[in-house]
C-alpha cells in the first residue's frame, strides 16, 4: 500500500521538482532479481533513482537514518523501513556483510536492490575504484547488474547542503542494458569479485562521463 502511494502520488510530485530526464529506461528489465549499481553523487541519488525506474528498487542506507530522535527520527525510520531499506554502519565489514545478505534475500525474491560500488558519494565529482562488495553480490545472488550513470545531481544538492534545490539543474539518468557475469562464476572467488566490480564501474564511467581515480573513495571508510 505504501509504495502504491509513493509511486502514484509522491513520485509524480517529486519528478516535477526534480525533473530528470531518463534515458534508456527500456532496458530495465520488469521482473526477476536486479543489481541496479550507480555512481554516486548526492544524497538524493537514492530518490532520483527510483523516480526513473519502473519496478520498486531497495538501497542499502546508513544506520543514522534509522537511529535519529525525537518526531524527525521516528519520521526517517518509518520512511527507511517501509521503503524496504538495509541499515548499515559504515566502516563495520561484519555490518556490511549483514546488509548484503538481506540484500542477498531480496534479490532470490526476485527484487531489484541498487547499490553503490565506490561505497559512499563522490567528493569532487570524480569515479572511485569499486568496493568488491559488489562482486560478491553478484556471485552470491546470480543477478544481472543494470548500470547507471547520474550527472547534474551534486548541483541539486551538494555534500554538506541540507535541502536539495527544487527545480533546479536538471539532472540526467543514463540507463545502460543488463550484464550477466555468470561467465566469471569459475574464477577464484576473490579475483571474480574483483573483476566483476571493475567491469560494473567500467559500464558506470560509460554513461556517466566522468573522470576515473583509480582510488578507493576513502571517506566510505569513515564513520
Amino acid at each position: 500500500m505504501f509504495y502504491t502511494f509513493m509511486s502514484r502520488v509522491v513520485a509524480p510530485i517529486l519528478r516535477l521538482l526534480f525533473r530528470p530526464r531518463v534515458e534508456g529506461v527500456e532496458n530495465v528489465p520488469h521482473y526477476g532479481p536486479l543489481i541496479v549499481a550507480s555512481n554516486h553523487l548526492s544524497f538524493i541519488d537514492s530518490f532520483i533513482i527510483p523516480l526513473s525506474i519502473p519496478r520498486p528498487v531497495t538501497y542499502i542506507a546508513k544506520a543514522d537514518y534509522f537511529e535519529g530522535s525525537g518526531l524527525k527520527g521516528r519520521f526517517a525510520r518509518w520512511f527507511m523501513t517501509t521503503l524496504g531499506h538495509v541499515p548499515v554502519q559504515r566502516g563495520a565489514q561484519r555490518a556490511a556483510m549483514g546488509a548484503l545478505e538481506q540484500a542477498v534475500e531480496i534479490l532470490d525474491n526476485g527484487g531489484a536492490f541498487a547499490i553503490y560500488p565506490e561505497g559512499t558519494r563522490s567528493p569532487d565529482g570524480r569515479l572511485y575504484r569499486g568496493r568488491t562488495g559488489a562482486g560478491w553480490l553478484v556471485l552470491a545472488s546470480g543477478a544481472r547488474v543494470l548500470p547507471i550513470g547520474l550527472t547534474g545531481t551534486e548541483r541539486i544538492q551538494p555534500i554538506g547542503a541540507k535541502w536539495p534545490r527544487f527545480l533546479g539543474p536538471r539532472p540526467t539518468v543514463r540507463i545502460g542494458a543488463p550484464v550477466d557475469f555468470s561467465h566469471y562464476r569459475d574464477l577464484p572467488p576473490a579475483k571474480a569479485r574483483r573483476v566483476i566490480t571493475d567491469e560494473i564501474i567500467t559500464e558506470i564511467q560509460k554513461l556517466s562521463g566522468q573522470d576515473y581515480t583509480g582510488t578507493y573513495n576513502e571517506r566510505a571508510n569513515q564513520s
